[in-house]
């Protein structure tokens, strides 16, 4: 704690076995999502002919149980042992896999919806634990260049996810692309086996009911200010990203009238400034608060948001890509480490199953109506009023810069 000077290298954060776990079996998982994401949109629309409504619902597939499950996940997180938690995600994720896979050869192709579904519901046990892990075995001087470095990655995957995605898709088609994604899950968990074994939790004769520990991370949730203020900043980008999720691919057909295949382009320019706004972040992690990273990444957003919806030219749409790209990293940095700086450990999980499904559901109410606003708005409107709720969120957080010291150290 007395170390929040010192600057940790590259060199040093890589020698963290957890982080070079949680590196080696990400890059599994994210090939796995990847391809299941691509290979289900490209399915879907060759299916339905490009039905708005079809590609709406895969979003919400993906997003709706997150705002079911993610504060029982949250919950169940902070009593299970977390190592354990993400290796059984893992497993069961590839299984429901395998299980589609059969249904697809045998049964109907709408099944293909459940793999989205399962892998949502999994993933909210699977992603606290993954944040406890990080506040267990990465010192506090280490967070926030860590979560600068796992956003580098992700930004990798921004670039060559699509592109793979489509590739394996268009090459192999939806049965092997699926088998591939369960592969890949395998893969990741047993790379996770690796981790370090969690430590035994020791029982007490009182020990509190899962609903009663539920009950208490709202209380803790209500008495510190900052998480208050970021739930609000969660429900504000949550109902402005609903809205455009779900239509990225009408921008490229409609507003550009270009082919469905220069989507990866604009994932591609995205994740290009995501590489390089991790690392302008990393260097930074030491310099900037996080609530200021927050507020950077949320300005560049809404301007990003508004250009890309007024924009016909796919030079400039690339570009307002890159602008949000850039600064993405910093919204998630500054998110993930506000909350592991003001959350005790054994509330980790609890408090992200409660902000998490603020963000969650703001998005699935706005992702279930886009494809019905689509048909009677302009996609102009749509993204002029998402780029608004954005700026909503950059004034809700304004309490943030007076309170945020206090809390930091309570």
């Amino acid at each position: 704690m007395d170390s929040i000077h010192s600057k940790p290298s590259m060199a040093s954060l890589l020698k963290n076995r957890y982080i070079q776990t949680i590196l080696a079996g990400s890059l599994f998982t994210q090939v796995g999502i990847w391809i299941r994401n691509f290979a289900i949109l490209l399915f879907v629309m060759e299916k339905t002919k490009g039905d708005a409504l079809a590609i709406s619902l895969i979003s919400v597939a993906e997003f709706a149980p997150i705002f079911i499950f993610s504060f029982i996940g949250g919950a169940f997180a902070d009593r299970w042992r977390p190592r354990r938690t993400m290796i059984w995600c893992d497993l069961l994720s590839a299984a429901s896999i395998f299980l589609i896979l059969l249904a697809l050869l045998f049964g109907t192709w709408k099944v293909v919806f459940f793999a989205t579904l399962v892998s949502a519901i999994l993933s909210q046990f699977s992603h606290p634990s993954g944040m406890k892990l990080f506040k267990v075995h990465v010192p506090g001087e280490q967070m926030q260049a860590g979560m600068s470095l796992f956003q580098t990655m992700m930004a990798v995957f921004m670039i060559l996810g699509p592109v793979l995605g489509t590739f394996v898709f268009q090459q192999l088609g939806i049965y092997i692309s699926m088998g591939i994604v369960g592969v890949a899950f395998l893969l990741s968990a047993l790379i996770l086996t690796t981790l370090p074994k969690d430590q035994a939790v020791e029982k007490t004769e009182d020990e509190t009911s899962i609903w009663t520990e539920m009950k208490l991370g709202f209380q803790y949730v209500g008495s510190r200010k900052t998480l208050i203020t970021l739930g609000a900043v969660f429900a504000a980008a949550g109902l402005g990203l609903g809205f455009i999720h779900p239509l990225a691919i009408f921008l490229v057909t409609e507003h550009l009238g270009l082919d469905e295949g220069y989507l990866q382009w604009l994932f591609a320019a995205n994740g290009t400034a995501m590489i390089i706004g991790g690392g302008l972040a990393m260097m930074l992690s030491h310099k900037v608060a996080p609530h200021i990273l927050l507020m950077v990444g949320m300005m560049a957003m809404a301007i990003g948001i508004f250009v890309m919806g007024g924009s016909t030219m796919l030079w400039l749409t690339l570009l307002a890509e890159f602008v949000i790209g850039l600064f993405m990293p910093a919204l998630h940095i500054g998110i993930t480490t506000i909350i592991l700086n003001n959350t005790e450990e054994s509330f980790v999980g609890r408090v992200n199953g409660i902000l998490t499904p603020l963000f969650m559901g703001s998005m699935v109410i706005t992702m279930s109506i886009s494809g019905f606003l689509k048909e009677q708005i302009s996609l102009f409107a749509i993204y002029q009023f998402a780029s608004m709720l954005f700026v909503i969120g950059i004034f809700v957080m304004l309490p943030m810069f007076k309170f945020h010291r206090t809390e930091t150290n309570g």
